[in-house]
């Protein structure tokens, strides 16, 4: 028989994140449990996002080619985009088709653990926008928005 079931505790799992510094700071404690590389998938990714309170799920940004999805599974975190904030908790979702730049982020405000699943599509020619910050993700590396480039790789 060939099992199907993922393994939380054998999943890949990303702490913190490789942003370069001082956009580091609000995601340092973050975690992502990759469950879509743990099923063998490679069209598109599938996280479990663990924010504990004070942390964001990312710098707000948006994608050129890859489309998002989120969905809060425990907990509340605080959506903020383009067009605002709005409160998200547990059974609510949202979505960020690519190409549409409306910058978009998580962030833990409150004083429990927040626990969202993340889907988005994998294109390795996709450009990572971050329109508050001096922040460019294409392929390869982070850069500034003049392209000279930052340390270390993607987040």
């Amino acid at each position: 028989m060939n099992k199907k079931t993922i393994d939380l505790g054998q999943a890949p799992t990303r702490f913190g994140t490789q942003y370069p510094p001082p956009f580091d700071g609000p995601c340092q404690k973050r975690e992502r449990v990759r469950l879509g590389l743990a099923a063998g998938l490679s069209h598109f990714g599938v996280n479990l996002l663990r924010l504990a309170p004070g942390q964001w799920s990312s710098q707000r940004h948006y994608h050129s080619r890859e489309d998002e999805f989120v969905f809060v599974v425990q907990g509340e975190v605080v959506l903020v985009t383009d067009g605002g904030e709005e409160i998200l908790r547990a059974g609510d979702c949202a979505g960020f088709p690519h190409g549409e730049p409306n910058g978009h982020h998580l962030q833990n405000r409150s004083t429990e653990m927040a626990v969202i699943l993340e889907v988005g599509s994998n294109d390795e020619e996709d450009v990572c926008e971050y329109p508050d910050i001096d922040l460019r993700a294409p392929p390869g590396g982070f850069v500034h928005k003049d392209g000279r480039p930052y340390p270390g790789k993607l987040s």
